[in-house]
């Protein structure tokens, strides 16, 4: 259940540059050495020599005219190893969340022409197109079949012909592209002499059947593979297929494979092997397999445990999201983390898996890795050991040996996010915080110096400090001895001796944070007009079961107990608020949430009614027993073992108790909460007799945004119920 809250990766995970892969049309391009970078920037792809700053261009916006139609914008690109050749994506389609389908073209630059990838194949159905490491071939998944052609002959082959709506070849069902980030389903091998690939049989799974009742007279019925809670897994199973007989070697990994997931599969340097990882169904077992691509054999080489869960590896690293592993010594060794003793840290483990050594120590985590410098002997690293709202780039030694080093600069505070040369000399450097906009620069490392004489980090922070923050960062101790990070935002021309209405932004679950100290974060985008001028007082707070940098104990205190533990949290913290706060207006109180953000508002207005008066709530889950089994199950358990724990956090459980005014969202094309949490939700409040008021926008998807007019109706929409039942300005 993700936020809707873009995340931007810090890093790019160095297998990700050999997979020769066109996607992400923003991302840096590093060249081996680290000395050079390619971007697309003012419409054409620019090469940089980042010492000097000197560019070059690549391709031209002439040349990326592709099919002449100069209107059209690729959306994504990627080079062959001697750049002669380059794939470009473009007239690209969502797939559920992204967009990561469409048509794939190739440039020859020495002759200048335009080929397109896989022309007999329909419109707008190739996916992850990748050029093979000799630039021969290219690969790519079509209509759940995988694929490759020849570039030299022209000629396609099928490499599976099986692939149906539930039988899934090289890519993913709407589960495991969801709650696994799994969307990018082979790898080519070293040699481009195989692939290995990832086959899902959803067979076994009941689909969700979406209705639309407003492009045609007749509604359509739009199925989805959707596991609820309590159903099994789609069986899933990698195989390895060789490109010139087109037969695939099965992985022979152990266990029930309706019982577990495999989340990340890549090859081993020696290009004969795999590595994958297997998680069980309760997602608290991890283990790690070697297998044989010859005779599909797997051998587990690392095994661990956790009472609660364990992290999939792009859920603490958001770089690892298109796949990637990070190796050492030619595949001797490679990183993992873990939070076995209490924090996120990195080990490095053997490939064998007898031997690790801990890189990161001390009572930190680990937020995101941003590079591997083997040469110099360092892993970087994100990490804010003081103020989990913040960010800012560490360096450890690979050896293990020493403490951390901090190379943020201790006068820049806020979020920082890096993208690093492979050499570790220079670096991509973003930066803000609550009253700074965001600034990109070119430093060098490890002295963190501005490149080309200029400072803008630095120089931004001088400019926004001349005027006072209108956020607040603020430390909420609550009844039961949590202590919540949180910020206020307090009206223009605040008189503490008047009270003011207080709006409360809520997310609150394993998926999402949302007090960081970056600029924007204290905005409220569906308001329409200005809530400081208005006279709102507007506030967050992250409870225990956020992923904030705390440490094990804090994130997963939250265990089988959402809609428990994060409600009480948030509705102590208000209290304490209140107690702290004379001039809030507690006949006054507000709050919303979207998604996770949305169940929290059902059931803060349902479990404390004394507390919110009142609530918008979009797209919630209603009913825990309705949504999906990876995400539901990995924080809740079981329901065929713990049923009441389900249950006892679920909004619908606790309506009866409204007692405020409630303004309740939902999309009925949603195929991620479902539109049946709507009805379910409706039907308890009328059982009860409880009025509020609902809004159905038709055939939108979770994030509402679909069709003409939409977002402004939803602003509006939201804006006129908080002004009508919570009104502003003092009094």
């Amino acid at each position: 259940m993700r936020r809707l809250i873009v995340l931007i990766a810090t890093a790019i995970p160095l297998f990700l540059a050999s997979m020769l892969q066109a996607q992400r049309l923003n991302s840096i391009r590093w060249s081996d050495d680290g000395n050079t970078m390619v971007e697309y920037k003012k419409e054409q792809i620019v090469q940089t020599d980042i010492a000097s700053g000197k560019e070059t261009v690549l391709v031209s916006a002439d040349q990326l005219k592709y099919n002449g139609a100069s209107s059209t914008l690729p959306d994504g690109y990627a080079f062959s190893k001697d750049q002669g050749k380059m794939l470009l994506f473009a007239n690209s389609a969502r797939v559920w969340r992204y967009n990561t389908r469409g048509d794939y073209w190739l440039l020859d630059r020495k002759s200048g022409n335009w080929k397109q990838i896989g022309k007999s194949r329909p419109a707008q159905t190739l996916m992850f197109a990748k050029l093979s490491p000799d630039g021969s071939k290219v690969a790519y998944v079509s209509e759940r079949n995988l694929y490759v052609e020849d570039l030299n002959t022209g000629v396609e082959k099928a490499l599976t012909k099986d692939g149906t709506r539930k039988l899934i070849n090289g890519t993913f069902d709407w589960v495991y592209e969801e709650e696994l980030d799994c969307r990018d389903g082979f790898r080519w091998n070293p040699d481009g002499s195989s692939i290995a690939y990832w086959q899902v049989d959803a067979e076994g799974t009941p689909d969700y059947h979406m209705i639309d009742y407003t492009d045609s007279i007749y509604p359509k019925v739009i199925p989805v593979e959707y596991p609820k809670v309590g159903q099994s897994p789609s069986s899933v199973r990698i195989g390895v297929v060789d490109i010139s007989s087109a037969k695939t070697q099965w992985m022979q990994i152990p266990g029930d494979a309706r019982q577990h997931y495999l989340p990340r599969m890549e090859w081993k340097p020696d290009g004969k092997s795999l590595i994958v990882q297997q998680l069980n169904r309760k997602q608290n077992e991890s283990s790690i397999f070697s297998c044989s691509v010859p005779d599909g054999s797997a051998k587990q080489i690392y095994f661990e445990k956790d009472e609660a869960w364990i992290d999939f590896m792009s859920s603490w690293d958001r770089g690892y999201s298109y796949g990637g592993w990070d190796w050492l010594a030619n595949g001797e060794s490679f990183l993992w983390a873990s939070e076995k003793d209490g924090w996120r840290h990195l080990y490095k483990v053997s490939a064998d898996g007898k031997k690790e050594v801990l890189i990161t120590n001390g009572n930190y985590d680990v937020m995101q890795v941003v590079q591997v410098d083997e040469k110099g002997g360092f892993v970087y690293f994100a990490a804010s050991p003081e103020n989990a709202t913040q960010e800012y780039l560490f360096r450890a030694r690979l050896d293990g040996k020493g403490n951390a080093e901090r190379l943020t600069p201790a006068t820049q505070p806020g979020s920082h996010n890096y993208d690093i040369s492979p050499n570790a000399k220079f670096a991509k450097h973003g930066f803000s915080n609550a009253s700074t906009p965001p600034v990109t620069e070119w430093v060098t490392l490890p002295d963190h110096k501005g490149m080309y004489g200029k400072e803008l980090a630095r120089d931004a922070i001088a400019k926004s400090s001349a005027s006072p923050s209108k956020v607040e960062f603020l430390k909420v101790k609550t009844v039961d001895g949590t202590e919540m990070d949180g910020w206020m935002v307090k009206p223009k021309n605040f008189d503490p001796s008047k009270k003011y209405p207080i709006v409360f932004y809520v997310y609150s679950e394993p998926a999402g944070q949302t007090v960081k100290d970056v600029y924007g974060m204290a905005e409220d985008r569906l308001y329409r007009g200005d809530m400081r001028e208005d006279g709102y007082i507007y506030a967050s707070m992250d409870n225990r079961g956020t992923p904030a940098a705390k440490g094990r104990a804090w994130r997963k205190a939250i265990y089988r107990k959402i809609g428990n533990v994060n409600i009480r949290d948030q509705a102590m913290g208000a209290k304490e608020l209140f107690g702290r706060m004379p001039f809030i207006d507690t006949s006054r109180v507000a709050v919303w949430g979207w998604s996770g953000g949305g169940s929290a508002t059902l059931n803060l207005m349902f479990q404390y009614p004394d507390i919110y008066k009142v609530g918008i709530s979009i797209a919630a889950v209603g009913n825990q027993l309705t949504y999906d089994n990876i995400y539901q199950e990995r924080y809740m358990g079981l329901p065929q073992e713990n049923r009441e724990d389900f249950v006892n956090g679920s909004p619908i459980t606790y309506a009866k108790n409204l007692r405020g005014k409630l303004l309740y969202i939902h999309g009925t094309g949603d195929d991620n909460v479902h539109y049946q949490n709507a009805e379910m939700l409706l039907n308890e409040l009328i059982k009860y007799n409880k009025s509020f008021r609902f809004m159905a926008y038709p055939n939108r998807s979770h994030s509402i945004r679909e069709g003409e007019g939409t977002t402004l109706h939803l602003q509006s929409l939201y804006t006129e119920f908080l002004r009508e039942n919570c009104p502003p300005g003092a009094r």
